[in-house]
């Protein structure tokens, strides 16, 4: 039986200290995990943001959302990989629903 693909967008937030080239490699970083487990169909990256409220004291973060397909076990393990990756502020992955 084939494996049946959801799909999913994720936003994730990164911390604007580590300068713009660590930016660049945690989007790289987990748009090529993304890209590994499944099928990236759109990166769209918003850029810095002012946050709606302060996150450990920083006002501003790097926005970027991504849609993709992946199997029903692979959003578990990019949140729980999102949660240990020193650098992200916040993330969310959501199942879109046709």
């Amino acid at each position: 039986m084939a494996k049946v693909n959801s799909s999913y967008e994720t936003i994730f937030v990164v911390d604007m200290t580590i300068g713009e080239d660590g930016v660049k490699g945690l989007v790289e970083k987990f748009t090529s995990l993304i890209a590994a487990n499944g099928e990236v169909t759109e990166v769209n990256e918003w850029g810095k943001r002012r946050l709606a409220y302060p996150i450990n004291d920083l006002n501003e973060g790097y926005y970027v959302l991504v849609n993709f397909n992946a199997p029903a076990e692979f959003p578990a393990e990019l949140e729980r990989i999102f949660g240990i990756t020193e650098g992200i502020l916040r993330s969310i992955v959501i199942k879109k629903v046709a």
